[in-house]
C-alpha cells in the first residue's frame, strides 16, 4: 500500500510538472464549411468579455509568471540590459514642419515625453509629457503631426495599448493644451490643413473585436465639438480599403477593393470650402504607390516593376507618364526622400545597404555605402549646408549619427551637447555579422542574416534564436536590442530569415509567399532551421524560434509541422484559427495574402497549415510561450488562447506550454514606459537562456 501511495504521489508530480496547466474545459460546438465538419472544443474562450474567459486568463498568468519569476534564480538579464542602455547615445531627432522633435523615456515608469528644438544642435527642450498629461501609465504615444506654420501641434495616444486610439492638440508656442479631442480614430494619423483643422479616419465598432469598421474620412475644425466634423469620404458600402494624406494644398484620397486588385484616386483642393472630391484616375491595376507631388506632378512606383522604381505624370494627365528613376535589378528600393534639390533613395541588396542621391531630374549624383551588418536611415536634409542627416543601425551596435555632405561626398560622425560620444559596448569586432543565402526546397537563395560572437566555434551545441516575419511585402530592418545583444554575449546566435512573403527581395518574393504559395513562406522557415543545423550552428536541442503577428504564425505553422526541430517556441500575437480570421477586426483585409476561407480551393489550402487545426493529438511539442495583449483589436487573443488551451490538454504534451496575456496592452506588447520595454526584453531572453541551457 505505502508503495502504491510512492507510484501515484509521483506520478501526480510527473504529470503536473509536465502539462503544467490550469484544467481547461471542453466544449465541443461544430460547424460545417465546404463540406467538412470542424469540432472546435475551445470556442468558448472566443467570448473575452465572459468570467470563465476571464477567469482562466488569470490562472494561465498566475502559472506563467511564476515561472518567468522561477527564472529570475538562474538568469536574470534585466540589470544588464540597463546597463547596455546607457551606454547608448542619443539617436537624431526628426525635423517635422519648422522645428526638431525627439520622444523620449525616463530610467522609471514615466510615460512618453515629447522634445522640440529650433535648431538641431539645440539643447531640446519638453514640449509634451503624456504622463503629464493622462496620468495613465499605460498611455502609449503614437505619431505626431505639427501644423504648417508649426503653432500647434496634433498627437495620437492609445489610452489602453489598442489601435483605437485618441487625436489631441497642444499650443506649441504656450505650451498649453486645446480643448478639442478626438475619440475612435484607428489606424490613422493626423494630416493638416494648414494650420485650420485636420483630416483622420474614424472607426464605428461597437464590439472592438468584430469586423473592423474603419472606413470613413472626417474633417475636424480646430476649435469645434467633434460631433460637428464633417464626413469628407465613405467606403463603408464597397467594404474597401482607404488611406490618405495632405500635400502641398491638396488632400489625396487612394481607395482599393477588397483584395487591392483596383484602386480609385481623388484628389481635394485645400482651400475648396467643400472639400469637394476629384477623381484623377479611375480604376488603377497597377498598383500605384504615393511618393511626392508638387508643382502638379505624381510622383510614384508601380507594381509593375519588381524592385522598385520612380515614375512621374501629370495629376491632369495619367497618360503622360515619365521614367525618373528606373528599377535596378537585384537592389531593392526600399524607400525615397524627396527635398527641393534632391531624391535620397534608400537600396537594400544581400549584405548591402546604401543610398543613391540623384538630382530631381533623375541624374544620378553620388552613392554611400554602410558597413556591414548595418543600414541607413534617413532623418533630415538641410539645404544649407547640403548635408544628409542619417543614423546608422545594427542589431548589436547602438545608433550612430552621421551627416553626409552631398557635394563632396564626406562622411561625418555627429555629435552635438546631448549627443554624445559614448564608449562602444564591445569592440567593433567581437561579433561577427553574416550576411548570406541558404537554398529553399525547391531551390531558391533565402536570405539570412546570421549573429554570434567572433571566432564561436561551430559544434551544433550553441542556443540559437531563429526569427522571420514573412507577410504583406515588408521589408525586414535590423534594430538595436540590448536583450538581444546579453543573449549573445553568453554564446548565442541570432539568425534572421528574410522569407518570402517578406518583401525584401522585391514584389515577385512578396506574391510568392501568398495566398496559395503561402506554404513557401512556412517551408522557407523550416528550411532556415535545418540549414542552421546541418551548418552546425545548432541542433534541435538548442533551437529558438519566434516572430510576431505574422511572424507569430510562421512560428505556429513551424511547430505543428516539424516540432522535431525545435526545443522552445515563441509565437507573438499570432494568428492561429485560420478559419475564422477573416471574422475578426481586420482580418479581411488580408485575403490577399492568405485567401479566404468562404473560397472553397482556399480554404482547402487555410486549413492545411492552420496551427490551431494542425495539432496532432499523440505529438510532444516544444516547449512554447505564447505572448498575447487583453486589447489587441488587430490579432486577437482568442487566437492564442485557443492555441495555447488546446496544445496543453493533450495527454502526450509532456513539454510545458505556458501563455501570457499581457495587461493594458494592444499588438505591440507592453510599451508605454522603459520599465516595460526593460521587463518584456529580460523576461524573453532569460526564458530563452533558461530551456536552451537546459
Amino acid at each position: 500500500m505505502k508503495n502504491l501511495f510512492v507510484i501515484v504521489l509521483s506520478l501526480f508530480f510527473v504529470k503536473t510538472y509536465s502539462q503544467n496547466t490550469v484544467p481547461t474545459k471542453k466544449t465541443p460546438s461544430s460547424y460545417t464549411k465546404h463540406g467538412l465538419t470542424i469540432t472546435d472544443d475551445y470556442s468558448w474562450l472566443e467570448n473575452l468579455q465572459s468570467p470563465e474567459t476571464t477567469k482562466w486568463v488569470e490562472e494561465e498568468n498566475k502559472i506563467t509568471t511564476s515561472h518567468l519569476e522561477e527564472i529570475k534564480k538562474k538568469y536574470n538579464l534585466e540589470k544588464k540590459i540597463k546597463e547596455y542602455n546607457k551606454l547608448r547615445s542619443a539617436s537624431l531627432p526628426q525635423k517635422k514642419e519648422k522645428y526638431f522633435y525627439s520622444v523620449y523615456y525616463g530610467d522609471n515608469d514615466k510615460t512618453a515625453t515629447i522634445y522640440y528644438s529650433k535648431k538641431i544642435d539645440d539643447l531640446p527642450i519638453e514640449l509634451l509629457s503624456t504622463d503629464k498629461v493622462f496620468k495613465n501609465k499605460n498611455v502609449v504615444l503614437g505619431s505626431f503631426s505639427p501644423s504648417k506654420s508649426s503653432a500647434l501641434l496634433a498627437y495620437v495616444v492609445s489610452l489602453d495599448g489598442s489601435d483605437r486610439t485618441q487625436i489631441r492638440f497642444m499650443d506649441i508656442n504656450k505650451k498649453t493644451n486645446l480643448k478639442d479631442s478626438l475619440t475612435d480614430v484607428k489606424f490613422s494619423g493626423a494630416s493638416w490643413n494648414l494650420d485650420f483643422g485636420i483630416f483622420y479616419k474614424k472607426n464605428t465598432n461597437v464590439n472592438k473585436i468584430a469586423v473592423d469598421s474603419t472606413n470613413q474620412l472626417y474633417y475636424h475644425k480646430i476649435g469645434t465639438k467633434q460631433s460637428e466634423d464633417k464626413l469628407i469620404f465613405d467606403c463603408t458600402k464597397t467594404g474597401g480599403y482607404f488611406s490618405f494624406y495632405t500635400t502641398r494644398g491638396l488632400l489625396i484620397i487612394i481607395e482599393s477593393n477588397k483584395d487591392e486588385s483596383v484602386s480609385n484616386y481623388y484628389q481635394v483642393s485645400l482651400s475648396d470650402p467643400d472639400f469637394t472630391l476629384s477623381k484623377f484616375i479611375d480604376s488603377e491595376t497597377n498598383g500605384i504607390k504615393f511618393l511626392d507631388y508638387r508643382e502638379n506632378q505624381i510622383y510614384f512606383s508601380s507594381k509593375e516593376f519588381e524592385w522598385g522604381e520612380i515614375r512621374s505624370f501629370n495629376i491632369n494627365n495619367r497618360k503622360e507618364e515619365t521614367v525618373i528613376i528606373p528599377q535596378i535589378y537585384s537592389q531593392l528600393l526600399v524607400s525615397s526622400y524627396f527635398s527641393d534639390d534632391y531624391i535620397f533613395c534608400r537600396y537594400k541588396t544581400i549584405g548591402k545597404n546604401y543610398i543613391r542621391v540623384y538630382d530631381p531630374k533623375g541624374n544620378f549624383i553620388r552613392k554611400f555605402d554602410t558597413p556591414n551588418g548595418f543600414e541607413f536611415r534617413i532623418r533630415y536634409y538641410d539645404e544649407a549646408t547640403k548635408n544628409l542627416y542619417v543614423t546608422l543601425n545594427s542589431y548589436v551596435y547602438p545608433t550612430v549619427n552621421y551627416k553626409l555632405n552631398v557635394e563632396t561626398g564626406e562622411i561625418i560622425q555627429y555629435y552635438n551637447d546631448y549627443i554624445r560620444a559614448k564608449a562602444t559596448i564591445f569592440p567593433i569586432d567581437y561579433f561577427e555579422t553574416k550576411n548570406i543565402t541558404y537554398k529553399s526546397r525547391d531551390n531558391k537563395d533565402v536570405p539570412i542574416t546570421i549573429i554570434h560572437k567572433k571566432g564561436m566555434a561551430l559544434d551544433g551545441n550553441n542556443p540559437t534564436l531563429l526569427k522571420a516575419y514573412g507577410g504583406s511585402g515588408v521589408v525586414s530592418s535590423p534594430y538595436f536590442s540590448a536583450g538581444l545583444l546579453c543573449f549573445l554575449e553568453k554564446g548565442g546566435v541570432f539568425a534572421f530569415a528574410e522569407i518570402r512573403g517578406g518583401g525584401e527581395k522585391g514584389l515577385k518574393w512578396e506574391k510568392d509567399g501568398a495566398r496559395f504559395k503561402k506554404m513557401n513562406s512556412f517551408n522557407d522557415f523550416i528550411d532556415a532551421a535545418e540549414y542552421l543545423i546541418k551548418e552546425k550552428y545548432t541542433s534541435p536541442d538548442k533551437l529558438a524560434i519566434t516572430g510576431g503577428s505574422y511572424g507569430g504564425l510562421v512560428v505556429g505553422v513551424a511547430m505543428t509541422k516539424r516540432p522535431e526541430l525545435f526545443k522552445v517556441a515563441v509565437p507573438e500575437v499570432g494568428v492561429f484559427d485560420m478559419i475564422k480570421f477573416s471574422q475578426y477586426t481586420v482580418g479581411r483585409y488580408h485575403e490577399n495574402e492568405f485567401g479566404s476561407p468562404d473560397n472553397k480551393n482556399e480554404f482547402d489550402n487555410l486549413y492545411s497549415f492552420s496551427p490551431y487545426h494542425n495539432i496532432d493529438e499523440k505529438i510532444n511539442y516544444p516547449i512554447t510561450l505564447i505572448i498575447t495583449s487583453e486589447n489587441d483589436d488587430r490579432v486577437p487573443p482568442l487566437h492564442s488562447f485557443k492555441f495555447a488551451a488546446r496544445l496543453q490538454n493533450r495527454e502526450s504534451q509532456k513539454n510545458p506550454i505556458y501563455i501570457q496575456t499581457l495587461s493594458n496592452s494592444g499588438h505591440h506588447g507592453k510599451t508605454s514606459t522603459y520599465e516595460d520595454h526593460i521587463k518584456s526584453d529580460a523576461e524573453f531572453y532569460d526564458f530563452l537562456l533558461y530551456h536552451l541551457n537546459n
